[in-house]
C-alpha cells in the first residue's frame, strides 16, 4: 500500500521498537554512488567490472590495482577535500534512537554516516572503510592513513599489509553481525528498508525475518519484493524523512 508522509508519522509515533534495514540509497544523497544505478560504479568503464576489482581474490593477487580503485573510488569520498556528510535520513534516525524508538541500524553502506549522524546500534553487514588492520601484526589504522599511502599500504610497526575491515565479494558476512540483525528485526514492532534494491543476499533475506504487520519499504524505485510490504513510499528517502517530525 503506498502511503503519505503523514501516514508515515503516524506509524512512527505508534511504535516503540523501530528497526532500520538501510542500503546504498541511504548514502547516494551524500554524496556517495552506489553501484547499480544509471550513475552508479557498475555502469563506468574500467579496466576490470568493480565486482572483479572488489574480490577477495584480486585482493590477494592484485592488491596495487585493488588500492588504486579502493582509494578513488571508496575513499576519496571519506579522506577526500569534500568528504560526504550525514544528510537527513541518517540525522533523524540517530534522533529516533536518542528518543528510544528506534532500536538498531541495520546497513549495508561501509561509510560510517550514521555513526557520524550520533547513531549508536549501527549493524554493519559489510564492514567499514573507517576500520582497517594489519594482515601480519593486527595494528589498526584509520582510513586517512591507506588513503595517503602510496601503493599498497604498508603497517608502521611491521611492515605487514593493511587490509581494509569490509567485506569483499567472495567473503562470507560476520556471524555476530547477521545474528544480532536477525534478533533485532525478530523483535521490532516497526521495521523501515530504505534505500536499497533488496537484491544483494544474504543481506537482503533479513527481511523475512519480520513478523509484525508495520513493515514500510521506501525506495526510489520500486524493487521485486514489494508487494511483501505492508505499507511504501517511492522518493528519496533523504527528502522523505526531511518532512518527518521526529
Amino acid at each position: 500500500m503506498e502511503i503519505s508522509i503523514e501516514k508515515l508519522q503516524e506509524l512512527i509515533d505508534g511504535s516503540d521498537n523501530i528497526v532500520f534495514f538501510g542500503g546504498a540509497g541511504v548514502s547516494t544523497e551524500s554524496g556517495i554512488k552506489d553501484f547499480r544505478s544509471v550513475d552508479g560504479l557498475y555502469h563506468m568503464k574500467f579496466k576490470y567490472p568493480p565486482e572483479t576489482m572488489l574480490s577477495h581474490s584480486f585482493y590477494v593477487r592484485h592488491k596495487d590495482e585493488f588500492f588504486d580503485f579502493y582509494k578513488d573510488k571508496l575513499l576519496e569520498c571519506t579522506c577526500g577535500e569534500n568528504p560526504a556528510k550525514p544528510n537527513a535520513a541518517h540525522l533523524a534516525l540517530a534522533k529516533l534512537e536518542e528518543k528510544g524508538k528506534l532500536k538498531a541500524v541495520i546497513t549495508q553502506n561501509i561509510d560510517g554516516l550514521h555513526q557520524a549522524a550520533g547513531s549508536k546500534n549501527v549493524l554493519e553487514l559489510h564492514g567499514s572503510v573507517l576500520r582497517n588492520y594489519c594482515e601480519d601484526c593486527g595494528k589498526s589504522f584509520e582510513a586517512s592513513y591507506l588513503y595517503k599511502a602510496a601503493g599498497v599500504p604498508k603497517c608502521d610497526k611491521c611492515g605487514g599489509d593493511i587490509k581494509p575491515d569490509v567485506v569483499l565479494y567472495e567473503e562470507g558476512l560476520d556471524n555476530s553481525i547477521m545474528s544480532r540483525s536477525v534478533q533485532a528485526i525478530q523483535e521490532a514492532d516497526m521495521l523501515i528498508i530504505g534505500g536499497t534494491s533488496l537484491v544483494v543476499y544474504p543481506a537482503a533475506g533479513l527481511i523475512d525475518y519480520y513478523r509484525g504487520s508495520k513493515l514500510v519499504l521506501i525506495n526510489f524505485d520500486a524493487t521485486a519484493r514489494d508487494s511483501m510490504a505492508d505499507y511504501s513510499i517511492h522518493g528519496k528517502i533523504g527528502e522523505i524523512f526531511s518532512q518527518l517530525k521526529i
